[in-house]
């Protein structure tokens, strides 16, 4: 099968697009050059929604949007999805030899009422045609037509993503879901599948026969041996349900689990909202702490300013010269001022101090009595002097003693106050930045709960493990069902040769038998030798594409596939390498492609390898060896590739690419498109550039702008 050509009509960002695919032998890759956020991804989904349905999205139908997210509405639409392949298809006829090419293409459409922010799915529908000249003929069941082509097992090897297509080697998948993978790809690809739809087929007829030959009659000891055959062969029919259910139950929730773990790890690498926010409430209250402390260190420095330590230092060559005049006046018995005060209470009493009389009836006392008057009225004229120098005198007996001025006192507690406001100030300013730095880590995590995330992983565990032990339950039950109906076998066949009637039925057990053993044993061929051309094709070509040479002493010596189907690498002394830990991201990608590219190879089948971004993370050698092996092992190779994929590979792509073009997202205008796209909507825009051309559509900014 090869792809001719793509419509796409308002799916998602591609409103109205179309890709032409280069189907000549001699240059049989395409390159759709685009940048991130330019449809590659959405371009890889939309074609395998057209070739395998609603099951082949990213997500459950009804949660899965299809239609253009920017849908421009003032009422009720509905929007009409559709995408349109044409592919072509290979058969050879055997006796003539001549290969012939039919041509199909199939329309899967559906449509979305769109009001405002919500949208509602309409149904799918899917149409295939038959293409000649005469126009297109309908054909009927296009499901199982395509599914014969590329059946559902092989997305993940014709259509790749450069990311998810690591999931077949990286052990951030688990064992038993990368497992699956492989082994669902390798017996798609290598017709296993047919040979065990075979398998069942003989054994439901060899228990059709053992019904049948009941009912021709025979004696009760064969009867007997019937009944139980035709109860063990329900029994393990019965449990070979049970355990493909309970392996595939297990493989879902293994998927599951590891989604969730993944997940949980990816959100743990920028941090854990939880325990973000727990630091942010403790940072919190350390400033609310700190900003108290400051406060009263703030109102412990402005007390500073209030004390009189503080003026005695400031006032001190003034005060000494004050409190020196104060102390002379006071030895001129000047101050303190007491005259008054005694003189007015010795006119109380009828003596003076010093004995005589102050009678107002005795002519001498009222004489000394009047005298003591005038001495008062003098006095009072200089009072208002006196009382303020006074009361000056008595005040600075305080300013007298400054023991600041000797110590230091003051200036040390302001010295330590101080100190302690610039400490708490850069304490504070330093919570507030890890305030600051924790509150953009944690707007920078999705808001994801871990809680929940970590419960629901234990309850996948719990469900995992659970049937596992239930397969692990059901197989020794059915071997057990297969070692009596064995012996019920070799019973009933020794029964049937004693009787005239039972050779007919022995003959037909037989050759049921002898069928059965061919089919297995070509089943165990294919899956010893096919798996092993696979496993060498895939060890030379990833060997090729990284360089490596065993015999050079390279760090990576080969590759397999293990009789498990796990994908393995080895370096020296047969050491296996894990792909996380001793793989670089390039050789990752290699051995992906490797393996998807081997497995095309050795099965033969003409199909389209269509890889998202292939060439991440490589560069030099690598880069080129891959793109050169991959488009020489390929029958169709279709790269989305980035300008810096293609760095360096132009040549390359000059030699081997039969159509080349550009696909451009008019968002990136101004920051990285040069020139204004003529749209108003948010669509992919297609142009006829090739890996070295530029136009006013494509033209991207090389530097970001100041």
């Amino acid at each position: 099968m090869k792809l001719i050509r793509a419509e796409f009509e308002n799916f998602r960002l591609l409103r109205d697009l179309t890709l032409d695919f280069s189907t000549d032998d001699s240059q049989k890759l395409t390159v759709i050059r685009a940048e991130n956020e330019s449809g590659k991804t959405t371009i890889l989904n939309a074609l395998k929604w057209a070739l395998y349905g609603d099951e082949a999205l990213p997500g459950k139908r009804h949660e899965f949007r299809l239609s253009p997210i920017d849908w421009d509405i003032t009422a009720k639409i509905n929007v009409p999805i559709s995408v349109q392949v044409d592919f072509e298809t290979s058969v050879r006829h055997h006796k003539s030899r001549i290969l012939s090419r039919r041509r199909y293409r199939i329309i899967r459409s559906t449509s979305e009422t769109v009001s405002g922010r919500n949208w509602t799915p309409a149904s799918t529908t899917v149409d295939l045609f038959s293409l000649d000249d005469s126009g297109a003929s309908p054909i009927n069941a296009p499901e199982a037509r395509i599914q014969d082509e590329l059946p559902p097992e092989l997305q993940d090897v014709f259509f790749t993503d450069g990311d998810r297509a690591l999931s077949f080697v990286e052990t951030t998948v688990s064992n038993s879901t990368k497992r699956g993978r492989v082994q669902a790809a390798i017996r798609s690809l290598l017709g296993l599948g047919v040979i065990e739809d075979a398998l069942n087929h003989v054994n439901r007829a060899a228990s059709d026969l053992n019904k049948e030959a009941k009912k021709i009659g025979f004696d009760e000891e064969l009867n007997n041996v019937y009944s139980e055959l035709i109860d063990v062969d329900n029994d393990i029919g019965e449990y070979q349900g049970k355990v493909e259910d309970a392996n595939a139950q297990f493989a879902a929730y293994d998927e599951k689990l590891a989604e969730v773990s993944r997940e949980i790890d990816e959100t743990l690498i920028k941090g854990n909202r939880e325990e973000l926010q727990r630091e942010i409430e403790g940072t919190k209250r350390q400033i609310k702490q700190l900003d108290s402390q400051q406060l009263d260190a703030s109102k412990e420095h402005a007390g500073l300013f209030r004390k009189m330590a503080l003026s005695r230092d400031l006032m001190v060559t003034v005060l000494e010269k004050g409190l020196s005049k104060l102390d002379e006046l006071r030895d001129q018995r000047k101050i303190p001022n007491i005259t008054l005060p005694v003189l007015e209470e010795r006119l109380k009493n009828v003596k003076c101090i010093c004995g005589e009389s102050l009678d107002e009836q005795d002519e001498e006392g009222n004489t000394r009595r009047k005298h003591i008057l005038h001495l008062i009225d003098e006095s009072r004229k200089a009072d208002s002097f006196q009382s303020t120098v006074t009361d000056l005198y008595y005040a600075s007996r305080s300013l007298q003693q400054h023991p600041s001025v000797e110590n230091g006192l003051w200036l040390t507690e302001y010295n330590n106050v101080l100190k302690r406001r610039d400490d708490l100030q850069g304490i504070r300013e330093e919570l507030g930045k890890v305030l600051s730095a924790l509150e953009t880590k944690l707007d920078e995590i999705p808001d994801i709960d871990i809680k929940g995330l970590r419960q629901a992983e234990t309850d996948y565990k719990a469900q995992r493990d659970r049937f596992q032990r239930d397969s692990v339950r059901y197989e020794a039950h059915l071997s057990r069902l297969k070692e009596q109906q064995l012996s019920l076998s070799t019973k009933r066949d020794n029964l049937l040769r004693r009787q005239r009637r039972g050779h007919r039925v022995l003959a037909q057990l037989d050759v049921s038998q002898d069928v059965k053993q061919i089919l297995e044993r070509s089943y165990d061929r294919i899956t010893n030798e096919e798996l092993k051309k696979v496993s060498d094709q895939m060890n030379k070509v990833f060997l090729e594409m990284i360089g490596a040479d065993p015999d050079q002493r390279a760090i990576i010596q080969s590759a397999e596939i293990s009789g498990d189907f796990d994908i393995l690498v080895y370096g020296p002394h047969s050491r296996i390498l894990n792909p996380d830990r001793d793989l670089n991201g390039a050789s990752r990608r290699a051995l992906t492609l490797a393996f998807i590219l081997a497995l095309t190879r050795v099965s033969q089948v003409e199909a389209p390898n269509v890889i998202d971004t292939p060439l991440g993370m490589m560069s030099g050698y690598v880069k080129r060896s891959v793109l050169n092996t991959a488009v020489r092992e390929s029958s169709q190779l279709v790269l989305f590739l980035t300008r810096s994929e293609i760095a360096n590979c132009e040549d390359i792509i000059e030699r081997v690419a039969g159509r080349i073009i550009t696909l451009t997202n008019p968002a990136h205008y101004p920051r990285m498109l040069v020139n204004e796209p003529n749209v108003d909507v948010g669509m992919i825009l297609r142009c006829e550039c090739n890996h070295s051309a530029e136009c006013t559509v494509c033209a991207r900014r090389i530097e970001i702008e100041a």
